[in-house]
């Protein structure tokens, strides 16, 4: 731990608090802007009065952390829509005003996203709305045709369509894609067609642009050579960070065998690029100042390398962060790779506080921070003259403090582990670097017209090799880990129990091992409290078109009532993501029955038949398969205190049974609107 700053660790800490502290305890910006300028003033003053002394104070101390937190939550809560002037969200009608109106839109194209099945997909800065000047990102959606295909980053568009919230998931426990983009600044989205762009035009090249023509420049060459298209769709992913066109086959694979990390381009890629860099400038070096020329050469080489991956947020953080360490090399001063790694993760920050809640920006900093923290115990632990051996046992070494480091966040965000992943770390590392050194020449060669053929098929080759290397250990089913339950709680004691152990690890102290005896104590009791949370008993009426599905949960068992004789519900939507994070143990399907009682209701499901007991038990009416019934009769009838229709109705069935119940005074809930209704345990 020679050489550490603990001042610049302590300042990202406290920056990280603020931006937390802004996005889940949210104040008025003007309150919080006073009391940042009032800790500010407090600061400069206590520094003037203790200047001269040698040691400044502990108040001074608090006022500094305290300042930092301030700045975290100003940075954060600056960039939210309703603290930015002219964001176009200003403009917007309340909601119930605004159905289906339909708004003048001009939109410039700022980030190609991967298609989906139905729509291209992208993400636009909003020039104007009704011709008023704004500012802002939506997602834009253009239904798949011959048109949207072709439009590019920087292009211009003027459109005329509504704007609508990114929706939140229907069902429990589901990915929430809103929540995804608003880390990216976008908090709404447009649905059009070709017929609703009235005009395209190309606008002024930003830097992303420009980089993204370069790279489709780059494609377009690549596509030219004898490179199949299985094996070119890997090229692309790992050296030009493209992934759209791998299959999802593919995609599958490669997270089976716990090597999905390579078809992103991020931290791993940039540092093997850092050290081929390295490698081939290192003749420079004899130079006089040959070592600050290598560093200022490797720099601007990364953010090439940057360039022609598109400028990817992960590319960025990635290549700010090695761009650091080769600047504490020019300026030849001592000090320590965490320091750096730390004044890096700092930076970024401040420039994007939002990149702190990025899965790749989490798993990056904890994988880096733990080969940094841990590598050097493992080195003393075992030496080795012999190459081989050395290099085998540092990729070892490496791939054991990564996955230390990531273990806990992974099967948070995946639920799956693979049990394989040293297997394929040892094999996939090596590989990998010389995927990249050769992939970087291939695109200089294919750039210039110059690819010789027999270059070509044995890159070709070596993907093919990685391909099924990556397929044969995906196979191995045995030893892939999947559906695990792991919350947020368990994520944290599981990091202070990792923590606890190698602190025990690098320098042993009876303080040390009272700290590992009560984390693992903490990391038991929450293991414990969070199975009784989840074996809690409830009962879901999922939101599915065209289906019925109930769910019921007693401690760890789940019993599906369902409308359908379908099998293998629980690994298909929605199923297979409420029994993972309920941590359900056992299953069973039946089919779907006519009266549910739980707790003290008792529901009633009415089918097509419309055919109801004649009994005023009814509590709640589940309406289902497009009942023909007269309502306003039933509910006479039964008297119910709510009615329930699911995703298996027709729309214009739905509207009408709403106003009905608007007029009876009957509480009406639609799953296609509102989402899955959990009743709550007694």
């Amino acid at each position: 731990m020679k050489f550490i700053n603990f001042a610049i660790v302590k300042f990202s800490l406290f920056l990280s608090l603020g931006i937390l502290s802004a996005k889940y305890f949210p104040l008025a910006t003007n309150l919080f802007l006073y009391l940042s300028l009032a800790s500010l003033l407090v600061l400069g003053f206590v520094w003037y009065i203790a200047r001269k002394q040698l040691f400044p104070t502990s108040y001074f101390g608090i006022i500094t952390f305290i300042c930092f937190i301030n700045i975290g939550y100003l940075s954060y809560q600056l960039r939210l829509p309703e603290f930015q002037q002219k964001h176009y969200n200003h403009l917007l009608i309340p909601k119930d005003s605004n159905k289906n109106k339909s708004l003048l839109l001009q939109l410039k194209i700022k980030e190609v996203l991967k298609p989906d099945f139905y729509n291209n997909k992208y993400i636009a800065s909003v020039i104007s709305l009704n011709e008023v000047k704004s500012n802002g990102a939506v997602l834009v959606n253009i239904r798949k045709d011959s048109l949207s295909s072709f439009i590019l980053n920087d292009d211009i568009l003027l459109v005329s369509s509504s704007i609508d919230e990114i929706k939140v998931p229907l069902n429990p426990y589901q990915f929430d894609y809103s929540k995804y983009m608003k880390t990216l600044g976008v908090y709404h989205q447009i649905r059009i067609s070709k017929n609703e762009i009235l005009q395209k035009v190309r606008g002024s090249y930003t830097l992303g642009g420009k980089a993204e023509k370069v790279r489709n420049h780059i494609l377009d060459k690549l596509k030219k050579s004898s490179l199949s298209p299985a094996e070119l769709s890997i090229i692309q992913a790992l050296v030009l960070g493209q992934k759209k066109d791998i299959s999802k086959q593919r995609y599958r694979e490669y997270a089976a065998a716990g090597a999905i990390h390579i078809l992103a381009v991020s931290g791993l890629h940039v540092g093997i690029v850092y050290f081929i860099f390295l490698f081939v400038l290192s003749p420079l070096k004899r130079l006089p100042k040959g070592k600050v020329i290598v560093s200022i050469l490797i720099v601007i080489s990364l953010w090439g390398y940057a360039f022609i991956t598109g400028l990817s947020p992960s590319v960025i953080r990635a290549v700010t962060m090695f761009s650091f360490f080769a600047f504490a090399k020019i300026i030849n001063r001592q000090t320590n790779s965490i320091n750096t790694l730390f004044l890096s993760y700092f930076t970024l920050l401040l420039l994007n506080p939002m990149w702190l809640f990025q899965v790749g920006f989490q798993l990056s900093y904890l994988a880096v921070f733990f080969i940094l923290w841990i590598l050097p115990v493992f080195n003393k632990l075992y030496y080795t003259k012999n190459r081989i051996v050395k290099r085998l046992w540092g990729i070892i070494t490496v791939t054991i403090a990564a996955q230390l480091g990531i273990i806990p966040l992974s099967l948070y965000y995946f639920h799956q582990f693979p049990g394989l992943f040293f297997i394929t770390n040892i094999v996939v590392l090596p590989f990998l670097s010389i995927l990249l050194g050769g992939g970087i020449l291939i695109i200089v060669l294919a750039v210039f017209n110059v690819l010789p053929n027999w270059l070509t098929l044995t890159y070709n080759a070596l993907i093919k090799t990685l391909n099924t290397f990556i397929s044969w250990v995906a196979n191995q089913e045995t030893f892939v880990f999947q559906d695990i339950h792991f919350s947020i709680e368990k994520v944290i004691v599981s990091y202070v129990l990792i923590i606890s152990i190698i602190l025990l690890w690098k320098k042993g102290s009876v303080l040390k091992l009272r700290f590992l005896l009560l984390s693992f104590a903490l990391f038991i009791s929450v293991f414990i409290w969070d199975d009784y949370k989840s074996s809690e008993n409830s009962l879901v009426i999922f939101q599915k078109f065209r289906h019925t599905l109930i769910g019921y949960q007693n401690a760890n068992g789940l019993k599906l009532f369902r409308s359908d004789s379908s099998l293998n519900y629980p690994n298909k939507y929605p199923i297979k993501s409420y029994r993972v994070a309920k941590d359900i143990d056992y299953y069973t399907e039946e089919k779907l029955p006519q009266i549910i009682k739980y707790n003290s209701k008792t529901i009633l499901i009415m089918d097509s038949l419309g055919v109801y007991p004649k009994t005023s038990e009814i509590d709640i009416v589940l309406l289902s398969f497009n009942p023909k019934v007269n309502l306003e009769r039933m509910v006479d009838s039964l008297k119910p205190k709510l009615i329930i229709a699911d995703g298996n109705n027709y729309t214009s069935y739905i509207s009408r049974w709403q106003k009905t119940c608007f007029h009876k005074n009957i509480a009406f809930y639609n799953t296609n609107e509102k989402g899955a209704y959990i009743f709550n345990s007694e």
